[in-house]
């Protein structure tokens, strides 16, 4: 993974309040269970341990959630983020108050078993490139709502790099713009005499007709909505340099080694984020 992104947390700002607002979701008026059975003087630790293979990522937002439930707890990494772990590997250790531990839990939980998810996903689908080869596997918008900065940073601790952060961040004309404009190349005619000339132009098409306007229009990166490999062939002879192609579309992960021999220079997955499943990491508690 040469071309590997190099992962970076969301700004401080976004990160808590993500936090905030899950931290307000679960415990509402107060953690009636703890408050009940577990006396404030009892201290303790608890260990993030994986129960599977997976790749780890959410240090930084476990350290947070404990830090709004009580900043006297201390959160110590043995691992960092973007790293394998083995079934019984521990990625970090939270200790102090026994009831302060227990009432972030959950929501430690949730970010973290959510965020490996994305992260061991995204790791599959650049492990299944050929080995040397120079596409980008790439995440898209189809991400959870108030959660994409987070998905985000997960895509990026697995090797493979963000596409749009938002609408504002690229031109990406897509099929309804392009039923709306009038068509491909009046697309992005209008795309390129309203966007800055410092930003590229994106089309996606689903016919090699679409392509060749768009090629025409002078598009910088096509997407190749849906085409099958030998589709993608012709549409890499035909392009023959002059712009990026992202392949997108339904991509498995059994579609990638092909689509990387071919050279595509994207391919695009939404399962990166929509359909990674979340990992099986418990906490496990000890006596401090």
């Amino acid at each position: 993974m040469s071309d590997a992104p190099r992962p970076h947390l969301p700004p401080r700002h976004v990160l808590e309040r993500i936090v905030q607002l899950a931290l307000e979701e679960d415990l509402g008026r107060g953690d009636l269970t703890t408050e009940a059975t577990v006396p404030p003087e009892t201290m303790g630790a608890a260990a993030f341990n994986a129960r599977e293979p997976l790749v780890f990522s959410g240090l930084a937002v476990i350290a947070e959630v404990f830090r709004q439930v009580d900043p006297s707890l201390v959160v110590t990494a043995q691992r960092t983020d973007g790293e394998p772990l083995a079934k019984g590997d521990t990625a970090c250790v939270v200790r102090g108050s026994a009831a302060s531990i227990l009432r972030g839990e959950r929501v430690a939980l949730n970010f973290v078993q959510r965020m490996s998810g994305v992260a061991t996903q995204a790791r599959r689908y650049v492990d299944a490139l050929p080995e040397g080869s120079r596409t980008r596997i790439a995440d898209t918008r189809k991400t959870t709502p108030g959660l994409r900065a987070l998905e985000r940073y997960a895509v990026r601790c697995g090797g493979a790099h963000n596409h749009r952060e938002d609408l504002s961040s690229a031109v990406l004309i897509k099929d309804n713009h392009i039923a709306a404009a009038g068509g491909v190349a009046a697309a992005i005619e209008r795309a390129r005499a309203y966007a800055p000339h410092t930003t590229r132009i994106e089309c996606e098409v689903d016919t090699m007709v679409q392509l060749q306007v768009a090629l025409d229009a002078g598009a910088d990166v096509i997407m190749l909505d849906n085409f099958g490999d030998d589709a993608v062939r012709d549409a890499i002879t035909l392009v023959a340099g002059r712009c990026l192609l992202e392949a997108s579309g339904g991509i498995t992960l059994a579609r990638v080694h092909a689509l990387g021999t071919l050279g595509v220079d994207v391919i695009s997955v939404g399962a990166l984020t929509h359909s990674a499943p979340a990992v099986d990491l418990g906490l496990d508690w000890s006596d401090a």
